[in-house]
């Protein structure tokens, strides 16, 4: 895969680690209630950019140290079972993180191995960011109807609503369903600078990450 970044200085990981008052975030995703090995990846600017985005040094360095075994350690003394349940969708949560910290390269060897509709969804949201619109079309029609389709489309309805934007509503939700290659559609608008809803589109994809990562953890537990 190719991969176009910025140079320049790079943020240190204490520059991506805010505090959670800080952060454009939905009010309900609370990075403590993924354990203390997650935590503190999660305590970022979960906004990321539409495009590859710059890696950060530091942050990979914590990362290399993440596995299954230590991310869900907690879980298992505090259930009591054998943790993870579900062995690839904690694999899709470790190819999250990655993901989220801006590191696609490491995030698409995780999710390219995972044949799960989850794993397609992680897979398929890479390959957007990465400007390779056609491949995460061919990797949404993987994903099919994903659980949190329907979530993503009301906040997704609510945030075009904030922004005035609700024209862009009607295309990326038809018929109360979210539309995954209509948001990949307009994640390359923005990209060609068709389209000023650059923020409407960073906000949906925080949106889109904080959804689909709670709801992989929440299956790799077995709740």
């Amino acid at each position: 895969m190719t991969r176009g970044r910025a140079r320049g200085k790079l943020p240190s990981f204490q520059d991506l680690v805010l505090p959670i008052t800080g952060l454009i975030a939905m009010d309900s995703f609370d990075p403590q209630a993924y354990g203390p090995v997650f935590a503190p990846l999660l305590k970022t600017d979960r906004r990321r950019p539409l495009d590859a985005g710059r890696p950060n040094a530091e942050a990979k360095t914590l990362l290399k140290k993440l596995s299954i075994s230590t991310a869900f350690s907690q879980a298992q003394t505090e259930s009591r079972k054998t943790q993870p349940a579900d062995a690839d969708m904690a694999a899709c949560c470790i190819a999250g993180v990655w993901l989220l910290h801006d590191c696609l390269d490491e995030s698409h060897t995780i999710s390219q191995a995972i044949d799960t509709t989850s794993g397609s969804f992680w897979h398929a949201i890479l390959h957007r960011r990465e400007g390779d619109f056609s491949n995460a079309k061919y990797w949404f029609r993987h994903v099919g109807q994903h659980p949190v389709f329907a979530e993503l489309g009301e906040q997704a309805t609510d945030l075009a609503a904030k922004q005035n934007e609700e024209p862009l509503t009607r295309k990326l939700v038809a018929d109360g369903d979210w539309d995954p290659f209509a948001f990949v559609d307009l994640c390359q608008a923005v990209a060609r600078g068709q389209t000023a809803a650059q923020k409407l589109c960073l906000d949906i994809q925080q949106a889109e990450w904080e959804l689909l990562f709670d709801h992989c953890y929440r299956k790799a537990v077995g709740n």
